[in-house]
């Protein structure tokens, strides 16, 4: 599970840490600080609040596992939500599993509640924490979360502190001589770990797609491309992707149709409730995605889209637009609005400025948004284990069977083909939206 959620960790504390001023650190290095003090005393306690982001949706999308654990477990280490699939797909006993799904729902709104308060939504969505105040006063959460940040960081800069003077007692600098880059060799070293430790599992299914084996084993028995020719061969396996595919570009679309005007409106618009409607953009973020299904599993019951394609277009669309929102706010952030304002004041109106100036600029951005919505769609599973009906099987839904019945090399073949589709879009739309930012 560490392995899985680290990436949101790591996306979520860097969307926050690019907005830290570059130039404070710099300060702190000109007035005598040392390396690790300065990132101690200086930056360290302004990226706490995309610390705390990070934590906060990787408890909530922990508490929400079942993939891994269903997968690696064993009956010791059942989760919640392996026991709400079990009351619904084996015993139907559907009111159990809605109060357990209503308890798991009450623990995610708690912490976000808290997590409001104390930071704001805003930093979910790349934004700066805030501290509000009622009748005059300091809100307590966030002076509760402010004053553990300060003594916090005044415990690792007395520490950081006691090990420069114990590091100076042992080897002495000598101002004769250049000082030792070795911080920069740790982080290069610890930066490469991390990576491996990222990207090593999911690369051990590409030698095993070539196996000339009938079982995923290691290591791989010969060099063949059958299982690769088997995936494409398979009537069920390039229906599920090219379900997925539909699926996928049909709710990206429809995810931006939604998302891009609320992006829009709460980035540049400042009316009651405000934070209200961005929680409610963001809730799919912060909700499990087992609460989701389980909800959407209900509602289609009543209203006969289980099994069919809409209703998968519409949960999708669901987990996707936070996404579309997330990035649109953060190209909009540094949009200038000086352009929109020369386009009016040359007899422009909005509609034609927005069409003409505005989305040209962002298109970039925009295109950005779009892959991370359909890969959102693209690669989910849970929704589609409720809301399919066996009926409507998608790539994702097809390998969870492959896995969890056969365990064939076609599963490895699916897999690696996966995994360069979908590193080969997120890069295209991370290098769109880091060109539309700068543009």
């Amino acid at each position: 599970m560490t392995h899985a959620l680290m990436p949101l960790g790591i996306l979520t504390m860097v969307a926050v840490m690019e907005h830290i001023d570059a130039n404070l650190p710099k300060a702190a290095a000109t007035l005598g600080a040392r390396g690790g003090q300065t990132f101690w005393r200086i930056y360290f306690p302004l990226s706490l609040p995309g610390v705390a982001a990070a934590g906060l949706l990787v408890f909530i999308s922990a508490v929400g596992f079942f993939i891994i654990p269903a997968l690696l477990g064993g009956r010791r280490e059942t989760m919640i939500t392996q026991v709400i699939i079990e009351q619904v797909q084996d015993l139907m006993n559907w009111a159990f599993a809605g109060s357990i799904s209503l308890l798991l729902l009450a623990t995610a709104l708690v912490v976000f509640y808290l997590y409001d308060r104390a930071l704001g939504m805003s930093t979910l969505a790349s934004g700066t924490p805030r501290l509000e105040r009622r009748g005059g006063r300091e809100n307590p959460i966030a002076r509760l979360g402010a004053w553990v940040g300060s003594w916090l960081t005044a415990i690792l800069g007395w520490l950081c502190d006691r090990a420069a003077e114990l590091a100076e007692r042992l080897a002495p600098s000598r101002p004769d001589r250049p000082g030792r880059r070795w911080g920069r060799g740790v982080l290069v070293i610890a930066s490469v770990l991390i990576l491996a430790f990222l990207a090593v599992p999911a690369f051990f299914m590409v030698p095993v797609s070539f196996t000339t084996g009938g079982f995923i084993d290691w290591p791989p028995q010969g060099f063949s491309l059958k299982w690769y020719r088997a995936y494409l061969e398979s009537p069920q396996w390039m229906a599920a992707t090219m379900r997925s595919l539909g699926v996928g570009v049909v709710s990206a679309t429809l995810a931006m149709l939604i998302g891009v005007p609320a992006a829009f409106a709460l980035a540049r618009r400042d009316f009651a409730g405000k934070t209200g409607a961005l929680a409610l953009i963001l809730s799919p973020l912060v909700i499990p995605r087992m609460i989701i299904a389980v909800a959407l599993f209900y509602l289609y019951a009543r209203i006969g889209l289980v099994g069919t394609s809409l209703g998968l277009v519409l949960g999708h669309a669901v987990l996707a637009i936070p996404f579309v929102v997330v990035t649109v706010m953060a190209v909009l952030r540094n949009y200038d609005e000086r352009l929109d304002q020369a386009a009016w004041s040359l007899g422009a109106n909005r509609t034609r400025t927005l069409y003409h100036v505005t989305f040209p600029l962002i298109r970039g951005g925009l295109v950005a948004a779009f892959l991370f919505a359909f890969v959102t769609s693209f690669d989910e599973l849970t929704i589609a284990l409720f809301v399919t009906g066996g009926l409507t099987t998608t790539l994702p839904k097809q390998m969870w069977d492959d896995a969890l019945l056969k365990v064939s090399p076609t599963l490895a073949a699916v897999s690696t083909v996966l995994i360069v589709f979908v590193a080969v879009t997120i890069s295209l739309a991370e290098r769109l939206r880091r060109g539309a930012a700068r543009a």
